[in-house]
């Protein structure tokens, strides 16, 4: 019999094409999931003749200068100890920065120092205080606007600092409940915010010659966050609100009233989450509201131009715009999507010329990511929860080992992009399942106060609702469940344990929350204010000690029957490292496995890489022991 050729082309081709589809991924290091960033923070001249930007040198990150007409590249500084944690443009030729020591979290040293690398100031030194630039751009070429609680340490007054001769002067002092101070275009202090712990009231004058008198007070629940004073109109801000509704809108405000003058965009179903103003135009340009992923809704022409071409430039991205000139005509452009940490551009608008800058993590081949899928499904008391699934490629969607990835809080939700944990667990093989159960921000307000005290009640009821959908879509083995979160996702996956160990097999914490008394404790003091605020979310220690308790993993340790790993770092001023050590005691009294990773870093990006590698490994080991080998 002879074989038609083709025949036995396609037959081969369909062969190889099945056994292609066998084929594992493979093993990527952990290492390149998190290595940092070689150049990072650009910015922009106002004169958008330079661009700035961070380099890692052997640990620390120094600031650079590039002249964009010559190419010249200056260093501006040569840090041997402390670290840039904040820098800034001040005007066409002068930027300034900040310094801090590992350890010294909330103390800074401010400098002003010339793009060519000159004329280096220091303009304070803070042993006891922080300090922050309120307005970016000096005033009347001298002055600059800062906040700073050397006064109190409970508080942030404005400063109105000299930069030519280091003088400060007291600009508006703090009564003691100011949380946020507000500026107009011109960089004129206008507005403010104040909050007795649960009421928020927004502060207004009309210039800074009059006191500030409260227009609008609203519940910690209600959002009503400012944008930009509008310039053709007197007395009025852009803001987002949610006041008398669910969902945050953005809408004009009228500063006498402190009612809503106009609503520019509004949906009962999605929440506007950020918004973008034009000081050269003096108008918006755009609104972003978050569904699965974030959407834009342009509000100016020009601007709804300016991102079609970048779609154009950078097809199947991401875009975001992370600083522009004066002119709005040179831009750095951040690019990125699920399985892409993405890169930088420089874009000039008048020439439509786009160079890239850097890589975000050049190490990482898209190719080899797995894409972060939105999914949904009904709680058992009818809310509609959602989140994400990973799912590894090239591999079987169906049985598949899971950890469940509760993310960190109170006030936040996990968000569709790039994540280097999520990323490097489906490689390994597990799919990942991302939960933004209620207490989430970004679902409407009712969704954000439903969650408030219910963090090993109706919030481990979400996640395990998700994990049964899973195991009723055939996606997710029953046997082979773990949890896995950091900071307050570690909080949850802990407590996971303690309520349902039959549903995990193994549970891990990376930094997480142990005891809610000492979590709140750890407060710092320029955020006291906030405190009753974080009662009504939390717990109150003084009149809710039996919930507090009993929500706290410390004092339910005797519950826990299944293998834990909690990794913490002991200089971390938000936890009490007591508490992870008198828990994992008391684990090995009673035999349970428990891995124990105690971590001495720095609180700066820069020095955590090898640390951060090493929990990751760690927790690779943990994990393929107890759930995949099981």
């Amino acid at each position: 019999m002879v074989f038609n050729n083709k025949i036995f082309l396609l037959l081969l081709m369909l062969v190889l094409f099945s056994c292609k589809q066998e084929i594992k991924a493979p093993l990527i290091p952990v290492n390149d999931f998190f290595k940092l960033q070689d150049k990072a923070t650009y910015r922009i001249s106002p004169d958008g003749t330079c661009i700035s930007y961070l380099k890692l040198q052997a640990k620390k990150q120094n600031l650079f200068v590039e002249n964009l007409t010559t190419g010249k590249v200056t260093q501006l500084t040569n840090l041997k100890e402390k670290n840039i944690v904040f820098y800034s443009w001040v005007s066409d030729n002068e930027l300034i920065y900040y310094k801090e020591k590992a350890g010294d979290k909330y103390q800074s040293d401010l400098f002003i120092i010339d793009k060519e690398g000159k004329n280096e100031k220091q303009l304070s030194k803070n042993e006891k205080a922080r300090m922050r630039a309120l307005e970016d751009q000096l005033i009347a070429n001298k002055y600059l606007l800062v906040l700073s609680n050397q006064r109190d340490s409970t508080v942030s007054d404005v400063y109105r600092l000299n930069v030519r001769d280091g003088h400060m002067e007291m600009a508006a002092q703090n009564p003691g409940n100011i949380t946020n101070w507000i500026t107009d275009a011109k960089g004129r202090l206008r507005m403010a915010m104040s909050s007795d712990g649960v009421n928020q009231t927004l502060l207004y004058r009309e210039n800074e010659t009059q006191n500030f008198r409260p227009i609008v007070t609203n519940n910690f629940k209600t959002t009503l966050s400012p944008i930009a004073f509008a310039q053709d109109k007197e007395n009025t801000i852009y803001a987002i609100s949610n006041i008398n509704r669910d969902k945050q809108a953005l809408v004009e405000l009228d500063c006498t009233t402190g009612k809503e003058k106009s609503v520019l965009f509004a949906n009962d179903s999605v929440n506007v989450v950020d918004a973008q103003y034009s000081k050269q135009k003096g108008k918006m340009l755009y609104l972003v509201y978050e569904t699965w992923k974030k959407n834009k809704h342009y509000l100016d022409e020009s601007a709804k131009q300016l991102y079609q071409k970048l779609d154009n430039l950078l097809p199947q991205t991401e875009s975001r715009v992370l600083d522009r000139d004066k002119n709005e005509n040179v831009v750095i452009v951040r690019t990125f999507t699920d399985r892409n940490p993405g890169s930088y551009y420089l874009y000039t608008a008048n020439t439509g010329k786009l160079r890239k800058l850097s890589d975000v993590n050049a190490d990482i081949n898209e190719e080899q990511m797995s894409k972060m899928n939105p999914i949904s499904y009904i709680s058992r008391d009818s809310l509609r929860i959602n989140g994400y699934l990973t799912l590894p490629i090239n591999a079987s969607s169906k049985n598949l080992p899971v950890v469940v990835m509760p993310h960190n809080g109170p006030g936040l939700r996990n968000t569709w992009g790039f994540n280097a944990e999520v990323q490097f667990l489906a490689n390994r093989g597990y799919a990942v399942f991302q939960v933004n159960y209620r207490g989430s921000t970004g679902y409407g307000k009712n969704f954000y106060a439903a969650g408030f005290k219910q963090w090993n009640a109706k919030i481990q009821d979400d996640i395990e609702d998700g994990i049964k959908w899973l195991i009723n879509e055939k996606i997710a083995n029953p046997n082979k469940v773990a949890i896995y979160g950091s900071g307050f996702g570690g909080y949850v996956a802990i407590n996971a344990a303690i309520k349902n160990p039959k549903l995990y097999k193994c549970a891990a914490s990376n930094s997480g929350v142990l005891n809610l008394f000492s979590y709140l404790n750890a407060i710092p003091p320029y955020l006291k204010s906030y405190l009753q605020m974080y009662y009504e979310i939390v717990g109150n220690p003084i009149t809710e000690v039996d919930y507090m308790s009993k929500a706290s993993p410390l004092f339910n340790v005797e519950k826990v029957t299944i293998p834990i790993f909690i990794t913490q770092n002991i200089k971390d001023p938000r936890l009490n490292a007591n508490d992870a050590i008198r828990f994992v005691k008391e684990l090995k009294k009673r035999n349970i496995p428990i891995t124990y990773f105690e971590r001495d870093q720095s609180a700066f990006e820069m020095n955590r890489e090898e640390s951060r590698q090493k929990v990751y490994a760690a927790l690779e080991h943990f994990l393929e022991n107890n759930l995949k080998n099981k």
